[in-house]
């Protein structure tokens, strides 16, 4: 589009756009965002902020039509800057557009099925279909959690058989991000575990891993061997269970969000540690950006006892909501299946099961957040769908 008006004062460029719209822009960010000062090849920047002038003033403002673009000129030395229009208006346009990423929240998961709520796709079309892979990663991005099908346990001429299936899988997902328990991890019992997630309990709805750094962004859980009986999965929508408790008790929220938290796990092989607040709040202190819930991790806090006491007393009221029984979407994976779901937003466990009446075996592995997410966006940009 072609601006109707530019209107300018020292520090302020107002572009009035022909729908209405009005976008002002600093003078200390036109100036470092002028073309001249990035690579014309990468698109990084040539100069660090120390480089340009501490306070530019904009003396003028032209509109070049015949090349779409708007000059500036500027007080003192500086050189004129020109930038493209449709530069300009793109950004205007990102900001306003609904965030292609943005979270669809789901509170009562009891409710809801999972092939019939969420994303499902065989593994086949993940793999060679590339408009019904980014709608099954936007969805995943979405909703926190979703399905895949018709996973083998193995591949004909692997190195690796007894792997490949899950591996292959996540090629198509994001980067497999390896921790202590090697590239994937077994889930079945085992004598004496060192994780209780190696016996045949049931286990309450956590996020792993909140002592990693960083902690890891999704899950794969591939089902080879299921029991008939027990060993249901269970989901819950972590970023709703803090917004509705962001509504009920505002005082809560704002304690879990603030309070740092240890997580400690130790084995014969490891010695992990970090801190970080149940809830966890970007950098605006607004938006949920993450929920680190694991009781079984947390190591002894160190608060005085009269914020010791409000702690806790916010920490069982989040606890508490997690045993609401119409908050968890309940699924029994089916052998084959993979469920994919963000390890910083959906709490996971699942229910008891007898292992020596019947064996139960799930291979997992985790995955780095930026890599599932950056996948999204390379084909949403490929296919020109970038919002």
């Amino acid at each position: 589009m072609i601006p109707v008006r530019l209107l300018t004062t020292p520090t302020t460029l107002t572009i009035e756009w022909p729908d209405g719209e009005q976008q002002p822009l600093s003078a200390e960010w036109l100036l470092d965002n002028a073309p001249e000062h990035r690579d014309a090849h990468s698109g990084q920047r040539l100069v660090d902020v120390a480089d340009l002038p501490a306070q530019p003033r904009i003396r003028a403002a032209h509109w070049e039509k015949e090349e779409g673009m708007v000059r500036l000129e500027w007080d003192g030395s500086t050189p004129p800057t020109r930038l493209h229009a449709h530069w300009l208006e793109q950004h205007l346009r990102s900001r306003l557009a609904p965030r292609r990423d943005a979270p669809r929240l789901w509170l009562e998961g009891a409710a809801l099925d999972l092939k019939r709520d969420f994303a499902v796709a065989p593994l086949e079309a993940i793999r060679g279909d590339e408009r019904r892979r980014l709608a099954w990663l936007d969805a995943l991005i979405a909703q926190g959690v979703a399905l895949i099908e018709h996973v083998p346990a193995d591949a004909p001429g692997d190195a690796a058989p007894a792997r490949s299936g899950l591996l292959e899988a996540m090629r198509f997902v994001g980067q497999v991000q390896p921790t202590n328990y090697g590239v994937v991890f077994e889930v079945r019992t085992v004598p004496e575990p060192e994780n209780l997630a190696y016996s045949d309990r049931g286990l309450g709805l956590h996020t792993d891993n909140p002592y990693r750094e960083p902690v890891p962004g999704y899950q794969a859980l591939h089902a080879l061997v299921v029991a008939p009986e027990g060993g249901d999965s269970l989901f819950a929508d972590g970023f709703a269970l803090a917004q509705a408790l962001r509504s009920e008790d505002p005082q809560a929220f704002a304690l879990l969000t603030r309070t740092p938290v240890p997580f400690h796990y130790r084995s014969k092989d490891a010695e992990l540690a970090a801190e970080r607040p149940l809830i966890e709040l970007d950098c605006g202190g607004e938006e949920v950006i993450a929920v680190h819930y694991n009781s079984r991790s947390i190591a002894p806090l160190e608060l005085a006892p009269a914020a010791m006491s409000d702690f806790y007393a916010a920490y069982r009221r989040f606890a508490a909501r997690l045993r609401d029984p119409r908050i968890a979407l309940r699924h029994r994976l089916a052998a084959g299946e993979i469920a994919v779901f963000d390890n910083r937003r959906i709490l996971h466990g699942r229910t008891a099961f007898l292992s020596a009446r019947h064996p139960r075996h799930l291979r997992g592995c985790y995955l780095t957040r930026d890599s599932v997410r950056g996948n999204a966006a390379l084909l949403a940009r490929a296919r020109g769908e970038c919002s």
